[in-house]
C-alpha cells in the first residue's frame, strides 16, 4: 500500500532530506583529485550526526558505510575504499538521513578535475533528466510516465537506461512501494496522488544497460566497463508536479 503522507509526515521527510542534501553541498569543496571515499565517508557521518539524525545507509540490510561511492563504472551502492579519486573520474555519492523516524535519500554525480567531454554529457544528461521525471511527477499521472519521460530523454541521446534498479517510495522505511522505474510505456502502473513521497533516481550508462555485482555483494558494475552516471531527489507529489524536498539550506 502507498502511503498519502499528511503536511506533518511531509515535513518530517523533508527534513530528513534537506539534511542529506546539506551533507553532500558540506562534503562538495572536498570532493577533489587525492581524497578516498572513507575519508568522505567519516565526514559525512560526523555531519549527519551533528544534525540530530543518523546515516541511512550504515547497517542497513548490513551495508558497512554511511554513503555509497561509485566510481566510473560503478553504477551504484560502491562501498567507500582508500583508493584516491583521479583526475577525470566520474563520482557518484548516494547519502541517506534517518530523523525522528522518517528518511530522506539524494545522490549526486560528481567530475573530478579534467573531465572529458564525453563525460560532462552524461553527467549533465543524467542531471536533465531527473528534472524531466520530477516534471512528470504531478497528481493524475501514472508512476510509468516518470520513466517513459526519463527513458526517452536519455534513449534520443545514445545513453542506456539500468533496468535492473529504480526509484521508490520513502518515508518511514527507505525503501517503500511503489517503485519507480526509470523507463516503461507512459499511462500505466501506480496513479499519482498528491502527499505521495518518492526518490527518483536515473541510473544512466555511456554504454549498455548490462550490469553485474561485484564479489562485494554491493558494487553494481556496467557489464562493459563503461562509465555510468546517478542524480536523485527526494519528492513530494502535488497537483502542479514533483515538489524536491531534498535541496539544500547549507550555507558553510
Amino acid at each position: 500500500m502507498v502511503a498519502i503522507r499528511s503536511k506533518r509526515e511531509v515535513e518530517k521527510i523533508a527534513e530528513s532530506s534537506r539534511i542529506v542534501a546539506d551533507s553532500l553541498d558540506f562534503l562538495e569543496d572536498k570532493i577533489v583529485e587525492g581524497v578516498t571515499g572513507m575519508e568522505l565517508d567519516k565526514i559525512a557521518e560526523g555531519y549527519i550526526r551533528s544534525r540530530d539524525a543518523e546515516p541511512a545507509f550504515k547497517g542497513y540490510m548490513g551495508y558497512p558505510a554511511t554513503l555509497c561511492i561509485s566510481v566510473n563504472d560503478e553504477v551504484v551502492h560502491g562501498i567507500p575504499n582508500d583508493i584516491p579519486f583521479k583526475n577525470g573520474d566520474i563520482v557518484g555519492i548516494d547519502c541517506g538521513a534517518l530523523k525522528d523516524g522518517y528518511y530522506g535519500d539524494h545522490a549526486r554525480t560528481y567530475m573530478i578535475g579534467n573531465v572529458s567531454q564525453e563525460l560532462q554529457d552524461l553527467v549533465n544528461t543524467t542531471r536533465k533528466s531527473l528534472k524531466i521525471g520530477i516534471d512528470q511527477a504531478k497528481a493524475g499521472n501514472y508512476v510509468s510516465d516518470i520513466g517513459h519521460a526519463i527513458q526517452t530523454y536519455v534513449e534520443e541521446k545514445g545513453y542506456s537506461v539500468v533496468r535492473e534498479l529504480v526509484g521508490h517510495g520513502i518515508g518511514r522505511n527507505l525503501h517503500e512501494d511503489p517503485q519507480i522505474p526509470n523507463y516503461g510505456e507512459p499511462g500505466r502502473g501506480l496513479k499519482l496522488k498528491s502527499g505521495m513521497c518518492i526518490a527518483i533516481e536515473p541510473m544512466i550508462n555511456l554504454g549498455g544497460k548490462e550490469i553485474y555485482t561485484k564479489p562485494d555483494g554491493w558494487t553494481i558494475c556496467t557489464q562493459d566497463g563503461k562509465p555510468s552516471a546517478h542524480f536523485e531527489h527526494t519528492i513530494v507529489i502535488t497537483e502542479q508536479g514533483g515538489n524536491i524536498l531534498s535541496n539544500g539550506t547549507f550555507t558553510g
